[in-house]
């Protein structure tokens, strides 16, 4: 007979399931991730992503399977603004579940935001497939056509919307702006107007109806219009800073300056719409009223982070960095993995001149959030400062990559491209530039500069032109349109576009540099220095103004006393002029008298301790004078600055190679400039005496002879060359190239030394 006996391993699971039960509720599997996917929903319907996205993170501990928890986490990380997260969650959904096509249609808009086009197409193709007549895939579409420059089609794409669906407002806002960006003005109102009509409650098509008003010039109409839509959302500050934005297109700044000093009254709880005003302020260059205004707001929000994050900002912007740095050290106290704050702490330290620290507190940021475009921008800058161009001119490509709309950072590569002499890529950027901020005057002005390199003078006179239309007051613009008159052999007009930048900014260097210019390209250095006299008798106390005499007494006179008078008055009006000491300190090298330079440098170097070209310059009085130790120092204080900087590694390296250094240090030291400097006759010259010191006189000779034939009136790299015959035992090459050094320095050192190695040579022999 069978007992009905329980085992003590049945007895355990059945104990362990009812503990589960008692401690828990939850022994089903279905009813709790069911139960996590509706506390989710409740957190996301209020606005509460954080606690909603851990919720139905528990779903999915649960069922890993879980396509509806997927899909609703994805949709909490988009309004988090977590991109790959999303573009994760939606990949997971739709291969658990290819048949939701809400979920595709997300992430088909994630791919057309990555630029991922191709992958949008497929998807979309097959979303037409299987819902032909879902309106919500027609307007991904038309999104898709936009991205690709398909006007035409994403005009139909939302059309055959608007046929399944005649009332949806979205799709006639949609359509409106395609038309509008096409300049089909009338159609684009009528749009406007449609969209209004389908969502009377909407604000949205009232807003974009006033601004195509103002781009118009239809002002009055464009102003009923958002005086409309203020009465129609009161509550919504939108409507508001649209009314200050025209406003300001029609000069009128006193009137909305008063219109946002009313909306903060109006918006007490609200922070978009009570820092309007000092957004205005910031964004139209009144940062003394701005940094009040954010003062103020401060003090009476200071739980708003986005206020006291701004704040930071804005005191960084005014260098203001000791309140910043104790300002950002509250949000890092507060909020210690915070990025934006980390970031703002790096900014600090770069423009504090501890690039090194923004380095690695930037990169902290980046370990952990590899996409953050911002963080890559600063990590640029800070790149920058070190010295260290290509690094820094990688992370703003990175920048752009990630974050095409960050203008900042096309700024900088447009830089770049100026210091590389690279107009096509010049032109790339300034396009960029002109594409995110049509009204700054910049970017026309840069594409205009890529084209006169080119000599396309036409096209860049266009773009000149453009550039003043959008500030008429810019000197910057004049001196470029002087620059390309001079190009066009049109001296008078060039006068008269140099005349004007400086009738606009009586103290510009440049206006007046160009000014000078158009005398001493005509022969008439006399007229120069005149004019040059005559503007600093206006403003006696310019000290770029000094600097620029000095140099044409020096240049066009010859009257080196007067010339170094003029660059002492330049230090004494401002101690900060770095340019004032540079020019003086070479005019007092070539005065023959290298230890008043030398003393020059090294007060400068006291005033501006990260500016290197200073330690350069006095690095080279001390080679000069054979003193080796005080070069070394001077070059290892680059070096801490600018860890890659090219000519202090090279010139480090040869210090070391004369001292007696380490040879292999020396030579991966030489290795390195020559790589950074191909052309340089002095890279060439370092890294031949490190192999000469490595005794591989062939490579030697090579170096040698590039140096030579780039710089053949230099006694030093004859000389080298000549000791690398020697030594390879290539005796009447020696021979001839002592006798160039005798021919350029007589009875030198380095002739007797060449001479004693040509005899210990033939004596080895």
């Amino acid at each position: 007979m069978r007992k009905n006996r329980m085992s003590t391993s049945q007895y355990l699971g059945i104990s362990v399931c009812l503990l589960g039960m008692l401690l828990s509720g939850c022994s089903n599997p279905e009813k709790a991730k069911q139960k996590y996917l509706e506390s989710g929903q409740r957190y996301f319907d209020k606005g509460q992503y954080r606690e909603a996205a851990i919720q139905f993170q528990n779903a999915i501990h649960e069922d890993s399977r879980f396509a509806d928890a997927h899909y609703r986490l994805a949709l909490t990380d988009l309004r988090l603004g977590q991109w790959s997260e999303a573009y994760q969650e939606l990949s997971t959904t739709t291969q658990i579940n290819p048949d939701n096509y809400s979920a595709r249609l997300e992430l088909t808009k994630l791919l057309i935001s990555g630029h991922q086009y191709a992958e949008a197409k497929n998807q979309l193709d097959s979303l037409q497939q299987k819902q032909p007549n879902n309106p919500d895939v027609y307007m991904v579409l038309a999104g898709y056509d936009v991205a690709v420059k398909d006007t035409g089609a994403a005009i139909a794409a939302l059309r055959k919307a608007l046929q399944y669906d005649p009332g949806r407002s979205d799709a006639y806002l949609s359509l409106g702006v395609i038309q509008m960006e096409a300049q089909q003005w009338s159609e684009a109102e009528t749009s406007f107007k449609q969209a209004a009509d389908k969502a009377p409650k909407s604000a949205d098509p009232i807003l974009a109806l006033g601004n195509l008003y103002q781009v118009r010039g239809r002002y009055p109409e464009a102003e009923q219009t958002f005086q409309r839509a203020i009465k129609l959302v009161p509550d919504d500050p939108n409507p508001r800073l649209a009314l200050a934005a025209l406003y300001l297109a029609e000069n009128k700044r006193n009137e909305a300056e008063n219109l946002l000093r009313n909306a903060k009254n109006d918006f007490p709880n609200n922070s978009f719409g009570y820092r309007l005003l000092g957004d205005f302020y910031w964004h139209t260059s009144q940062f003394d009223k701005a940094e009040a205004e954010y003062a103020t707001l401060y003090r009476d929000h200071p739980k708003d982070p986005i206020v006291k994050g701004n704040y930071v900002q804005l005191l960084i912007l005014r260098d203001h960095l000791t309140e910043a740095r104790k300002l950002d050290d509250e949000l890092l106290k507060e909020q210690p993995s915070s990025s934006d704050a980390q970031i703002y702490k790096a900014e600090i330290e770069t423009r504090s001149g501890n690039a090194n620290e923004a380095v690695n507190t930037l990169q902290a940021v980046l370990k952990n959030e590899p996409d953050n475009a911002v963080a890559h921008y600063q990590l640029g800058l800070a790149f920058d400062q070190l010295g260290n161009s290509s690094r820094a001119e990688a992370e703003w490509r990175e920048t752009v990559r990630l974050r095409p709309d960050i203008v900042e950072a096309h700024r900088a590569l447009a830089g770049v491209a100026i210091h590389n002499n690279d107009a096509s890529f010049l032109s790339q950027e300034a396009d960029q530039i002109i594409a995110l901020v049509p009204a700054a005057p910049d970017g026309y002005l840069l594409r205009a500069v890529a084209e006169y390199d080119r000599k396309q003078y036409a096209v860049a006179d266009q773009y000149i032109q453009q550039s003043l239309e959008k500030d008429p007051g810019n000197p910057a613009a004049y001196v470029q349109l002087g620059n390309l008159r001079m190009a066009q052999n049109q001296p008078a007009e060039a006068q008269k576009a140099y005349d004007q930048a400086l009738s606009l900014d009586p103290n510009s260097a440049e206006a007046l540099g160009g000014v000078l210019n158009v005398d001493l390209t005509q022969k008439q250095p006399d007229k120069a220095i005149a004019a040059m006299r005559a503007q600093l008798a206006k403003y006696p106390n310019n000290s770029d103004f000094h600097v620029m005499l000095g140099l044409l007494l020096q240049e066009q006179k010859k009257d080196l006393a007067g010339a170094e008078a003029e660059f002492q008055q330049a230090i004494k009006l401002n101690q900060n002029n770095m340019n004032a000491y540079l020019k003086l300190g070479m005019l007092q090298n070539e005065r023959g008298a290298p230890d008043a330079a030398l003393q020059t440098y090294l007060e400068a170097a006291k005033i501006s301790p990260k500016e290197v070209s200073f330690y350069l310059l006095a690095g080279s009085i001390y080679e000069n004078k054979k003193d080796w130790e005080q070069a070394k120092q001077l070059y290892q204080k680059v070096l801490a600055i600018q860890s890659e900087n090219p000519v202090a590694s090279n010139n480090m390296a040869y210090v070391m190679l004369q001292q007696g250094g380490n040879v292999d240090v020396a030579f991966a030291m030489a290795q390195t400039a020559h790589r950074q400097l191909p052309d340089n006759p002095s890279s060439a010259d370092t890294l031949g005496w490190a192999f000469y010191h490595k005794h591989v006189y062939a490579s030697a000779i090579d170096l040698f002879k590039e140096a030579v034939k780039k710089r053949p009136e230099s006694t030093l790299y004859n000389y080298h060359l000549g000791l690398a015959y020697a030594k390879s035992g290539q005796t009447a090459l020696a021979q001839k190239q002592l006798q160039q050094v005798e021919h350029l320095k007589p009875n030198s050192s380095e002739a007797d030394d060449l001479k004693r190695t040509l005899a210990e040579m033939k004596g080895q022999s």
